[in-house]
């Protein structure tokens, strides 16, 4: 485990400052192992798991009149929760259904359609994928035979193409090849670059693209006939924030979002619903705390290896998977704010 952090460090530090292909890759290997060497032996309990649940209809929730979410739990991805650990969504309109990310594998995005077709026999138009995090896009497969046209920020494409194959590799060595089976990198056939509109019959949804945040590509979807915001990863609550890509943009896009015009959320990861703008003021305190507590301990001349033992300590008490990933927004934010 000493080695694993001391990976986690220096592939910060490489990818931000070095070579960036190595330095994710790196942080990716890190992350894997970390998570192998928990995780290991849920693999064989794959097969039977999703065998048994691959045909159920996922549980959803409808937020607002038409908008329906699956909660994901609090975890990393295993073979036991098959990858079903994010919030994923979609919307009814009057001639269509829009899919707003699909899930943590194959089994995880099947069961999201059969929860669909329980409800609608409408046509699934858009497949829309906030970012490119596996927890969001494993499930893609699942609706490539309806004819769904794929929907992503104008960066999804890149990071797919970068990022996808080790996705797959990493997640089939820590799920195991039963929970992984069936699951492809699907990438988008529309981009967003800016902001675009879709109409599912007498429902319009707005798509906007964000600057580098939680990812380098992250897109959010806003219902203006509910006005709820699906937000993707830009909104996370209970689980800690993931930094993938900036601080400060993160912070910036916040405010953005803020000025957004809804009534509740459905956040990346959390319940499956909250108030707005309120859900954003938890996200923001860690951030801001982070970003204080680093440009000082960065003054005083501290080292990135020993920075999270000094950070936003205190944070640890209002987050669920603070162990697992603030280390990770630690050496992220170390790297962006020495430079400034």
């Amino acid at each position: 485990m000493i080695y694993i952090n001391k990976l986690v460090q220096l592939s910060a530090s490489i990818w931000t400052r070095v070579a960036p292909a190595i330095g994710f890759a790196l942080l990716a290997a890190a992350i894997a192992a970390t998570v192998h060497s928990k995780q290991l032996s849920a693999g064989p309990s794959a097969a039977p798991l999703c065998a048994r649940v691959k045909s159920t209809p996922a549980e959803v929730e409808e937020v607002a009149p038409g908008i329906f979410v699956r909660q994901g739990v609090h975890a990393l991805m295993t073979a036991e929760n098959l990858g079903a650990i994010a919030n994923i969504s979609f919307v009814v309109g009057e001639k269509s259904v829009a899919v707003i990310d699909t899930g943590g594998s194959f089994c995880d995005g099947e069961r999201l359609r059969l929860a669909i077709r329980a409800r609608t026999e409408l046509p699934i138009a858009y497949v829309i994928n906030t970012h490119v995090h596996p927890d969001h896009i494993f499930g893609n497969a699942a609706f490539a035979d309806e004819g769904a046209t794929f929907v992503g920020h104008a960066g999804l494409k890149h990071d797919m193409a970068t990022r996808g194959d080790y996705y797959l590799r990493a997640f089939t060595e820590i799920m195991g090849a039963s929970a992984i089976k069936g699951t492809k990198i699907i990438p988008p056939d529309k981009t967003v670059k800016g902001e675009a509109t879709l109409d599912l019959g007498g429902r319009r949804l707005v798509l906007k693209a964000y600057p580098p945040a939680h990812t380098g590509a992250d897109l959010a979807v806003y219902d203006e006939q509910t006005r709820t915001l699906l937000a993707g990863d830009l909104v996370f609550l209970d689980h800690i924030p993931v930094i993938d890509g900036k601080l400060k943009g993160w912070l910036a896009v916040m405010d953005a979002l803020a000025k957004i015009p809804a009534a509740r959320v459905v956040p990346g990861h959390g319940p499956v619903t909250a108030a707005w703008p309120d859900a954003l003021e938890p996200q923001r305190r860690y951030f801001l705390k982070l970003a204080a507590d680093l440009r000082r301990y960065i003054a005083s001349g501290g080292s990135m290896i020993e920075a999270s033992k000094h950070v936003a300590t205190e944070e640890a008490r209002h987050w669920k998977l603070h162990s697992d990933y603030h280390q990770r927004n630690v050496n992220k934010g170390f790297a962006e704010l020495e430079w400034e």
